[in-house]
C-alpha cells in the first residue's frame, strides 16, 4: 500500500471551508516568510482564486498559472513532451515535473501542481472521472505527489482539489 500524505474529503468542500483553508495557508506562510505558486490544470485556477481572496495575500502569494494543455505545460512549466506522451497528463510524473516548473518559474518557497480529470468527460478504466495527482514542493526539497480518486460531479472534484491542496500547502509551511 502507498503511504498517503492526506485523505481525501469525506464529503463535498463549501466556499466558507475552502476561504478558511486559505486564510490559515496564508497565516502559515506569512509567519514564516514563505511565499506560493500555484500549477493549475484541473482546477483552472481555483487555488489561486481561494488564496488572492485572502486580504494581503500579495505578502505571501507570488503566482499562479493555469495550464491546461499539453503546450501550456510544456512552456510554461516544463514538462517535457517525453512525460506526456509515456505518462499523459494525469500521473505522478507530470505533476512532479509541473510542480518542479512552477519552482523554476516562479520565486516562490513553496509550489503545489494539480492535474486531473474533473469530468464529466474524460475518464478511462485506467484513470477514472475523479482521478487526481496533486504535487508540493518546497524549494530545495523534493516533490511530494500523491493520487486522489474523488467522487462527485465536476464541481465537487475540483473542491475537493482544492481543500487537499490547501491543506497540503499548509503542511509544507509548518
Amino acid at each position: 500500500m502507498t503511504p498517503t500524505l492526506f485523505d481525501a474529503p469525506a464529503e463535498d468542500v463549501g466556499d466558507a471551508a475552502l476561504h478558511a483553508l486559505a486564510e490559515q495557508v496564508g497565516d502559515a506562510l506569512r509567519r514564516r516568510n514563505l511565499t506560493l505558486c500555484t500549477a493549475e490544470s484541473c482546477t483552472g485556477g481555483w487555488i489561486a482564486k481561494m488564496i488572492t481572496d485572502i486580504p494581503g495575500c500579495s505578502d505571501w502569494f507570488d503566482c499562479g498559472m493555469a495550464a491546461y494543455s499539453y503546450e501550456a505545460k510544456q512552456a510554461l512549466l516544463g514538462v517535457r513532451p517525453q512525460t506526456l506522451t509515456e505518462h499523459g497528463a494525469v500521473s505522478r510524473e507530470t505533476v512532479t515535473e509541473m510542480v518542479s516548473g512552477a519552482l523554476i518559474t516562479s520565486g516562490a518557497s513553496i509550489a503545489v501542481a494539480v492535474t486531473g480529470i474533473a469530468g464529466p468527460t474524460g475518464g478511462t478504466p485506467e484513470k477514472p472521472v475523479g482521478t487526481v495527482w496533486i504535487g508540493w514542493k518546497r524549494r530545495g526539497g523534493y516533490p511530494l505527489g500523491q493520487v486522489f480518486h474523488f467522487a462527485g460531479d465536476r464541481e465537487q472534484v475540483r473542491r475537493q482539489t482544492v481543500a487537499v491542496a490547501l491543506r497540503g500547502i499548509l503542511a509544507l509551511a509548518v
